[in-house]
């Protein structure tokens, strides 16, 4: 069964009806078999608790240090922030600022973003500006580069720890649930069912 909504596949672009699903159901493009939205249930609960999550880490991951170092008697423990700030004194300023949008900058708007349209939803209340909103987290997601940022730390740990005593800080471990729990609330905020409320509205 089919609504008549038509939606087109972002891989092949085929125009089709959305199919009704039941459940917990998956819609895949007839022709290339892409997954073109699911039936998430409790989808808003989910999404809102695994953003709650994260961005509880997200703080705690940039007001501690990440790493500390230790090596002929002299500790050097830094931060993000600090880590972006002696990039910038090294006369690095373009890579300084690029790591500065990458980990801090958009993964702080995308969780903003996100509270700020599930908080009222799960309230039972539609979020002010939702289309514009939709838009720029669509826009902003693919720049969000933590998870490359940790496993840049990572190899760069293994490559240190032959020199010095390298001294994993609490904000390295919270970077690792944010990354955890920034996947599951993007995996559970369903931009299909929060399109169509969005024609709704209109």
């Amino acid at each position: 069964m089919t609504s008549g909504v038509l939606t087109a596949c972002h891989e092949c672009d085929l125009l089709q009806r959305e199919p009704i699903l039941p459940p917990g159901g998956v819609a895949c493009c007839p022709r290339c078999g892409a997954v073109l939205f699911r039936d998430i249930p409790d989808a808003v609960d989910r999404a809102l608790a695994f953003t709650l999550g994260a961005a509880f880490l997200f703080i705690i991951a940039n007001l501690f240090p990440i790493v500390g170092l230790e090596a002929a008697g002299i500790a050097n423990a830094t931060s993000l922030y600090g880590a972006v700030e002696t990039i910038w004194k090294n006369d690095m300023e373009g890579v300084a600022a690029l790591v500065f949008i990458t980990t801090i900058l958009i993964p702080a708007l995308e969780l903003s973003l996100m509270l700020y349209v599930l908080l009222p939803l799960k309230l039972g209340q539609m979020p002010q500006g939702l289309a514009p909103i939709l838009r720029v987290l669509q826009s902003v997601r693919p720049w969000s580069m933590t998870q490359v940022f940790i496993l840049g730390v990572l190899v760069a740990l293994v490559k240190l720890v032959h020199l010095a005593h390298v001294v994993p800080g609490i904000a390295l471990w919270s970077f690792g649930g944010l990354i955890l729990l920034l996947t599951g609330a993007i995996a559970s905020f369903n931009l299909h069912d929060l399109w169509s409320m969005v024609k709704e509205d209109e």
